[in-house]
């Protein structure tokens, strides 16, 4: 039977991601960074963003179909993420993808974004299949989901205030290491040491559910009281120290999840996944418990466009209905909604 050739667009908050999937083979693979457009704001801004899809969105359809050597012609469906997200930002591709599906008369899919991410790992491991506890982790998201089957998620805990990659936003701003945080906060650890200074870990008693807040509250008052005290301890010291508070709890509560469903598989994606000792120290005890780890390559654990295209490949193959265009953006949006 031949694979379906799908292209995926994904532009939920600052990247612009397009790709071309024949079945799970990722035919291409383009992405539009915005990272130097926000880093002077210290942050994503919302206006922004969306004016950088606008500008990104075509150029990079066309760069990804001829990458593929696709004739857009030939796809048999377009998937854009429908939420959640920036509104203004996931109105640009949602919008594009609804204009080139109906100019193609192509069936056209809006997708779950943080779906995407529990599809990630499908395009690199073959072998990754429900059921599975799978860690999402990014700037937006925390939250730990028992797949049981594809389509069918049980979010068992989420955070209640920051999520990981806004905590390492906020934290790398404030030690004075600028945005992004999590790649700051990951290189700035390389010469420091993680047990320096001992930073909260919290909600221990919920063996699900995360919270960043008061690890942000606890390191702003711990530096204020060495700096008055003149003992500021090396930054590399402090980076290290709130990597290992964040890491500590996401590896603790996604094997908590592990031992309450009895699954033998563990996945990953979201932006957060891309940093070196939160991977290390999930191979670290998913080899102890004797389980197998699926953690998508770097590239893959960012918002891109063949993850969008990967829940879509699986809609055709079920033969689920296309969504009609007059659906909209949902920036809200709850996985299995």
């Amino acid at each position: 039977m031949t694979e379906p050739l799908v292209l995926g667009i994904e532009t939920s908050c600052d990247e612009t991601g397009v790709a071309v999937l024949e079945g799970f083979n990722v035919r291409s693979f383009v992405l539009a960074s915005q990272t130097e457009e926000h880093a002077r704001f210290g942050g994503v801004v919302p206006e922004v963003a969306a004016r950088a899809h606008v500008e990104a969105i075509r150029p990079l359809v066309h760069q990804a179909l001829a990458a593929a050597g696709v004739h857009s012609d030939q796809l048999d469906a377009i998937a854009a993420t429908r939420g959640p997200g920036l509104i203004g930002a996931l109105m640009v591709g949602f919008a594009f993808g609804k204009s080139l599906a109906w100019t193609l008369e192509k069936p056209f899919y809006g997708i779950d974004h943080m779906e995407g991410h529990l599809y990630a790992p499908r395009l690199e491991f073959s072998a990754y299949k429900p059921p599975a506890v799978v860690l999402l982790a990014s700037g937006g998201h925390s939250q730990i989901v028992h797949v049981r089957d594809w389509g069918d998620y049980k979010t068992l805990g989420t955070t209640i205030d920051d999520a990981a990659g806004e905590a390492f936003d906020k934290l790398a701003r404030f030690v004075g290491l600028g945005y992004p945080g999590g790649p700051a906060i990951d290189a700035e650890s390389e010469d420091g040491d993680p047990d320096a200074i001992a930073f909260p870990r919290a909600l221990r008693d919920r063996p699900f559910e995360f919270s960043f807040s008061g690890l942000k509250t606890s390191v702003v008052t711990y530096l204020e009281k060495a700096r008055d005290n003149d003992s500021l301890p090396p930054r590399a010291d402090v980076a290290a120290s709130i990597q290992e508070a964040i890491v500590d709890v996401l590896v603790e509560k996604t094997f908590n999840a592990v031992e309450e469903t009895g699954v033998t598989a563990v996945g990953g994606g979201g932006g957060v996944l891309a940093n070196r000792r939160l991977r290390a120290k999930l191979r670290g005890e998913a080899a102890k418990r004797g389980v197998e780890l699926f953690i998508p390559s770097i590239p893959m654990c960012t918002d891109n466009g063949a993850m969008i295209a990967a829940v879509a490949v699986d809609r055709l193959r079920n033969g689920t209905p296309p969504d009609g265009l007059g659906e909209d953006v949902d920036s809200s949006m709850r996985l299995g909604s």
